[in-house]
């Protein structure tokens, strides 16, 4: 982010600050001119009478001697000492607002290596103490921008920094492996908790555990670690249900998914809601099956679930997916009927219908739309227009919109990357392809298999299997657990 120029106010403080300084200089008479006036009487007195005994002058009585006007300047001194210790401490608090500030703004803007740099900065300052809300934000910053190990040491230094750790901390650096998909890791951290009185593991270990487990497809360890719950009377929650829910339907265990929903209407702590049926309807509508989704969407209003803008969103994209565009248009009416806002999801949702089949004239319609309401687009949405143009062979706004993307200040992860891989390959520009994929490791995006199944596919197509070979062997190292330790 760039830096704005200091406002107006800034200009006014410091000159009210000189006028107060010059006060003690030309305002306040009674430190300067008596003493001057003094000296010379004192002065006339002597040249103009007879010569006389001196007299012996108490010390402190004359206020024209030597003491005196020491005296005086001692008096006026700390005033001096008083102004310059709150300029300082002015500056101080000054700093202390800027590096966290900053700081701040690196963590909302999920800018982990300058949020690193900056807390090295604020650790060297004399005024700085270490607190567990700031390694928690750090931790969790770093855990979702896929850096693990960057979450060990910082852990490891908040420990050394003599902070005691917590339940939500371990859960922290917990979830940072989960993220990563390194579960061996994130089992040993909560077989850890378990030994510590303090960091017992809570619903919520569990939960973030489970899930990681789901997203491998691990339902053995995901028995396991409902079993642990029971041991420990920790009751699933609605959040636990609905991640499991979600994991059986994905890889198709629709009987799984059915037991899970049933047991979760029989249960009094895990009641489905909207969560739930955003799950069931987003799995059937990702998987195409939009008369399934609709039948689930009346079962669950019957339940006496409502709806949500999210639940909205979920049918229009369902339905954009098919190139229904009547229902798609009928659901955006709904929602205003209802008062329900149209979110960047719900353009997102549009933009990307028309870009699946390279419609530009209508993506662009809607994009213009988009911002016309003043509503911010996101990675995504610059994700589905780069695609929508690809697709329309329209390769030069695919430069406008990577472009304007960088003047937003859109943030530029693995999925922006993918976008941009997938229009180089469809122009089958390799070298344009190569260029960046390597700013994407510079940068320290880290590829998935996507990103390496574009470019293996596109290099296979030119026949470049020496190109194909570097590649997978590659992916191979990057994608081993120990690799994933040390980035």
């Amino acid at each position: 982010m760039s830096l704005s120029a200091a406002p107006p106010s800034s200009s006014l403080s410091f000159s009210s600050s000189i006028s107060s300084s010059n006060k003690h200089h030309f305002i306040n008479p009674h430190i300067t001119f008596p003493h001057r006036f003094l000296i010379r009487c004192a002065v006339r007195s002597v040249t103009t009478s007879a010569p006389q005994k001196k007299k012996i002058w108490k010390q402190g009585e004359y206020p024209g001697d030597v003491a005196g006007s020491d005296r005086n300047k001692n008096r006026r001194t700390p005033i001096k000492n008083i102004k310059k210790k709150m300029d300082r401490k002015k500056n101080l608090n000054a700093w202390v607002s800027t590096v966290t500030e900053s700081l701040s703004d690196s963590i909302e803007n999920k800018q982990w290596q300058r949020a690193l740099q900056v807390f090295e900065m604020l650790k060297e300052q004399p005024f700085y103490q270490p607190k567990a809300g700031t390694y928690m934000k750090l931790i969790v910053l770093l855990g979702r921008s896929g850096q693990p190990q960057h979450a060990r040491n910082l852990f490891n230094m908040m420990i050394e920094e003599g902070l005691e750790p917590t339940a939500e901390l371990y859960t922290a650096l917990l979830a940072a492996y989960c993220r990563s998909n390194i579960i061996d890791e994130a089992f040993k951290i909560l077989e850890q908790m378990k030994t510590l009185p303090l960091c017992q593991p809570d619903v919520y270990t569990y939960s973030i555990l489970i899930k990681a487990c789901v997203d491998a497809s691990r339902f053995d360890l995901v028995e396991s670690l409902y079993e642990q719950m029971a041991e420990r009377s920790i009751t699933p929650n609605t959040v636990t249900q609905n991640t499991v829910l979600a994991g059986y339907g994905k890889v198709g265990k629709f009987d799984l998914m059915e037991k899970v929903l049933l047991g979760m209407l029989d249960s009094s702590t895990s009641k489905p809601d909207v969560w739930t049926m955003n799950t069931i309807l987003g799995l059937f509508g990702n998987m195409g099956q939009v008369e399934t989704m609709e039948r689930w969407y009346e079962k669950f209003r019957n339940f006496g679930i409502e709806p949500e803008t999210r639940t909205f969103n979920i049918l229009i994209g369902a339905y954009g997916k098919k190139k229904m565009y009547d229902k798609m248009s009928t659901v955006m009416e709904y929602m205003r009927k209802l008062s329900f806002p149209w979110t960047t999801s719900t353009y997102n949702n549009v933009i990307e219908a028309f870009s699946d089949v390279g419609d530009a004239k209508n993506m662009e319609y809607t994009f213009d739309q988009m911002r016309g309401e003043g509503m911010k687009a996101d990675t995504k949405t610059f994700c589905c227009l780069i695609r929508g143009y690809a697709n329309a062979g329209l390769f030069h706004k695919v430069i406008s919109m990577v472009e304007l993307a960088g003047k937003l200040e859109i943030p530029e992860n693995t999925s922006f990357h993918n976008a941009v891989i997938y229009a180089c390959a469809k122009a089958d520009d390799l070298m344009e392809m190569e260029r960046v994929y390597n700013r994407m490791k510079d940068k320290q995006c880290r590829a998935d298999e996507t990103t390496f199944s574009m470019m293996v596919e596109a290099y296979k197509k030119e026949g470049m299997n020496d190109k194909v070979y570097d590649l997978e062997q590659e992916k191979e190292l990057m994608m081993s657990p120990s690799r994933a330790l040390v980035v």
